[in-house]
């Protein structure tokens, strides 16, 4: 339960399907300790379909509890409260509640995590990434090198919020921070099906609203940097 920690995490979820399996576990009287439903350092799923999808052709699941899609869509925030006397609280994992959200409650706004602090769920630099890499481009320049990806022949799978030019597959995702982190992750389950050679997303906004977005993106794309100099420059020897 506790990781080989000294603390442990405790969720309180909201969702009626959750709330309805503790009641009817042990009587409303006992929790449930449980992983993610993906596999180690994978997207997380937001669908039924895609833990079916992940785990259904090994046999490893027996059942899952469909609850309908994610609400949010990324995972939760995560805030360490183990050490108030000497540290305060601490932000350990951005989500869609924010730093700002928990100040309003607890009168005082969590600081980053430190290197004593606690281990949590996603916060490897190598995260919620799908198999095909990942690369984020801010807007200005991300046509230009959609047309130098095409020239060269490369097939790309686009995640945007703006207009840009079609390329080999492609989702455009809400240009709110709730609207982008709620599709997100069907988005690069999506897209790592296509059979691109990279999945390039628009970088979203920075600021408080997009931080857990944008924490998520930083790890998917952490384990591919420069895979588009490579794409652009692997036949020409550079």
């Amino acid at each position: 339960v506790s990781g080989g920690q000294d603390t442990v995490g405790l969720r309180c979820p909201a969702h009626p399907v959750a709330i309805a399996l503790l009641r009817a576990f042990k009587g409303g009287q006992g929790g449930v300790a449980a992983p993610s439903a993906n596999k180690f350092g994978h997207v997380s799923p937001t669908l039924a379909q895609h833990e079916l999808d992940e785990f259904g052709a090994d046999g490893s699941v027996a059942m899952v509890l469909d609850g309908g899609a994610a609400q949010v869509g990324i995972e939760s925030t995560i805030v360490d409260l183990s050490r108030l006397a000497t540290h305060g609280p601490v932000l350990l994992r951005p989500g869609h509640v924010s730093a700002e959200a928990i100040a309003a409650v607890i009168d005082q706004l969590p600081s980053a995590p430190d290197a004593a602090a606690p281990r949590a769920s996603g916060t490897l630099e190598s995260h919620y990434a799908p198999h095909t890499p990942v690369a984020m481009q801010d807007t200005a320049s991300l046509a230009q090198t959609l047309a130098r990806l095409h020239d060269a022949g490369r097939k790309v799978a686009l995640i945007h919020y703006s207009d840009l030019p079609p390329t080999h597959a492609g989702e455009r995702l809400p240009a709110t921070p709730e609207g982008f982190a709620h599709a997100l992750y069907a988005a690069l389950r999506a897209m790592d099906g296509k059979g691109a050679d990279v999945i390039l997303v628009e970088a979203p906004p920075q600021g408080g609203a997009w931080l857990g977005v944008n924490d998520r993106l930083r790890r998917a794309a952490h384990g591919s940097t420069g895979i588009v100099h490579g794409l652009l420059n692997r036949d020409a020897g550079v």
